[in-house]
Parts: structure tokens; C-alpha cells; sequence
């Protein structure tokens, strides 16, 4: 897929992700990363559901703005994960209701705040880690995040939202949607008594792929 119709697709999911309520005003941002070393980015500030593909941003590995309108603050916890990351191609930062609800949870397991109860969680992500809480922007959410990148494909910010990664634009597309749900299946189930995916079961299913 070359860089037009790259941009074409961020756009029509962008948009797809708004109208189905994953992404509210000016909340969150995506990245690809371009054959020629260069990651396609969200501008700040810019909502899913009205980007134009010609005003996307482009940066180069450093951050240094290229072209298009100006980047989001945070494409710098993109880069990092990219750097750290070889498999990840795109990224979906999102402000999505149920992760980030649950992101505002006290003693979440830091190593993984959702515990398996589908084979669809575990196959697409598989844990998901929380970063602690600091402000929007901040250089150590990157710092943070560095660390992690290359382990898992999900990230939980404290009281912030989700982090997801794909091996290209849709398959992260896909990993957050299907996180999202699984958020969302995890307070439909708070209080009742749950059947979790044993350590066995979940085993088996991260040999099985997607």
C-alpha cells in the first residue's frame, strides 16, 4: 500500500472510529510508519472524524516535522515504541469509554490489567500493562513506554486511555476494537462470578496467532 492510499485508509477508519464513539472532540491520535522511514501521524488537536488525508502530518524518527499541519504533542510515545518495536507499523492512541474508565481504576495489576476470559483478548493482545499516570505530553510516558515496547502490543496510561499496536493500520485498528470490547465485557462482569482462562489456556491460544 503506498503512502496515498495510506493516508486514504487512516481517514476512513479515523472516521469509522468516531461515529462508533471510540474517539470523542479532538482525543487521541494514530501513526503508520512509511516505507521510506517516516511515520504518517494525526495533527494535534485534530478529530477521527474530520481528518483530511492531505493535512496528515509526517515526521521523521526523530520527531522533526516534515509535512502536513503540525504533529500531535504525543507522537513522541509513538516513536518510542517504534524504535523499540520492529514488528509495529501503526499505533491507535484512544480515549475510547471503557479503557479509559478503566484506566481511572485503583490497584489495577500493573503487569496486566485485564486477566484473560476470551480467546479473542488473548490472541489480538494478550496482556495489557499499565504506565503510570503523568500529564499529556510528558517525555516520561515515552520513557515508559520504551520499555515495555517489543513485549507486549497494548498499553493501558493511567487515568489517560489505551495504547494499542498492529502489524500495519488495520490490524491495529482491529486490536483496539477488540480491546475496547473486552473492557467493556469486564464491567458487564464486575460482581458476578467469572470464569477466567487458565494458564494453560492461555498458553495454547498465543501459539494459535490471530
Amino acid at each position: 500500500m503506498n503512502e496515498a492510499q495510506l493516508r486514504l485508509q487512516v481517514v476512513e477508519l479515523a472516521r469509522s472510529m468516531f461515529e462508533r464513539g471510540y474517539a470523542t472532540g479532538g482525543a487521541g491520535n494514530l501513526s503508520v510508519k512509511l516505507s521510506n522511514g517516516h511515520f504518517l501521524t494525526t495533527p494535534t488537536g485534530s478529530s477521527f472524524g474530520r481528518l483530511v488525508a492531505e493535512e496528515l502530518s509526517v515526521v521523521d524518527k526523530d520527531g522533526k516535522h516534515l509535512t502536513g499541519k503540525p504533529p500531535s504533542k504525543e507522537v513522541s510515545f509513538h516513536l518510542a515504541i517504534y524504535e523499540k518495536d520492529p514488528n509495529c507499523n501503526a499505533i491507535v492512541h484512544l480515549h475510547s469509554t471503557y479503557l479509559t474508565a478503566l484506566s481511572c481504576l485503583e490497584n489495577l495489576d500493573p503487569s496486566n490489567a485485564i486477566k484473560a476470559f476470551t480467546p479473542y483478548y488473548v490472541m489480538r493482545v494478550g496482556e495489557l500493562p499499565v504506565v503510570p499516570y503523568y500529564r499529556p505530553g510528558d517525555p516520561q510516558i515515552a520513557k515508559d513506554l520504551a520499555k515495555l515496547a517489543g513485549k507486549y502490543r497494548a498499553f493501558l496510561l493511567s487515568n489517560h486511555g489505551p495504547i494499542i499496536t498492529g502489524s500495519d493500520f488495520l490490524d491495529a485498528v482491529d486490536n483496539a476494537e477488540e480491546l475496547e470490547e473486552t473492557a467493556k465485557l469486564a464491567f458487564l462482569l464486575q460482581g458476578k462470578e467469572t470464569r477466567y482462562l487458565t494458564d494453560s489456556e492461555v498458553t495454547d491460544l498465543k501459539g494459535r496467532g490471530k
